[in-house]
């Protein structure tokens, strides 16, 4: 299995204070991976524009998933995508989503708004919505995620309109307490995937044990139950690919810090070549 790394700065998607804090993780991470094996997408210096969409910043977003769409497209490899924003994960999932993989979105959000449910306008909180197919048209993949081939694990943080749509669609929830890698395998053994995409938005992390958060969360998942978990999971299931996002480090001593946790979970995902 080779797999790549793709890096997209990208900020444009997050309602954070620390958003441009976004750049500066996703080049510390990408410090650490080896260049050989490392794309790393151009993402505009400006904000973009909303196009009268409700997206923030839609204009910017746009141009960033063309271009990571032709980074994925020139490479048939595994791809492991570093944010930046969750928005990245749009072009990434949207990627591999003809071959049906079992969706795990490992974040402390469920990140399913629509543009008119959403009280900030922020992507990052609309990204799982839109990949299911609801979200501006200009946004929305052609093949869109399927309810029963997603699993919600380690969310603690979901507004009534999420939870309602959860309850809806039949969306399969882990949440912390439970969370385990046999919780995990069982839930993707149920969705009759093959193959697994992971999604992992670093505040699914307890913010006690992971300080570079835009979004901290308390009561996560600490980092040793994340790493045994995925290690698990990518033992069993062919990986399909891989994002990690939100790394928004608020100085260096604090992503010198973090880094050690992040290059361990991507070790866990990496595991099974």
């Amino acid at each position: 299995m080779t797999i790549n790394y793709v890096v997209v700065p990208q900020w444009q998607g997050s309602g954070s204070s620390r958003a441009m804090q976004l750049v500066d993780g996703a080049e510390a991470i990408r410090g650490d991976l080896p260049s050989a094996s490392t794309r790393t997408v151009d993402v505009p210096l400006e904000a973009g524009d909303h196009q009268g969409t409700g997206v923030h910043r839609l204009s910017s977003l746009l141009l960033v998933r063309e271009r990571t769409r032709h980074t994925y497209a020139a490479d048939p490899a595994i791809h492991v995508t570093i944010g930046g924003d969750c928005g990245v994960e749009l072009a990434a999932i949207e990627h591999v989503s003809p071959s049906a993989p079992a969706v795990v979105w490992i974040d402390a959000h469920p990140d399913l708004h629509t543009p008119e449910s959403s009280a900030s306008g922020a992507f990052n909180g609309m990204v799982l919505r839109t990949l299911l197919g609801e979200g501006p048209a200009v946004l929305v993949p052609e093949h869109a995620l399927t309810a029963d081939h997603l699993i919600l694990a380690g969310v603690r943080s979901a507004d009534p309109e999420e939870d309602a749509y959860i309850q809806d669609a039949g969306i399969r929830s882990i949440g912390v307490i439970e969370f385990s890698a046999d919780a995990l395998l069982e839930a993707i053994a149920a969705t009759g995937a093959d193959s697994v995409y992971l999604h992992i938005d670093l505040d699914v992390l307890d913010p006690a044990d992971f300080a570079g958060l835009g979004s901290p969360v308390p009561f996560g998942i600490s980092p040793t139950l994340l790493a045994e978990t995925i290690r698990a999971v990518v033992a069993k299931y062919p990986l399909a690919g891989a994002g990690i996002t939100e790394f928004a480090p608020a100085s260096i001593t604090q992503a010198a810090d973090d880094l050690p946790t992040i290059l361990r979970l991507i070790g866990a995902i990496t595991s099974a070549r």
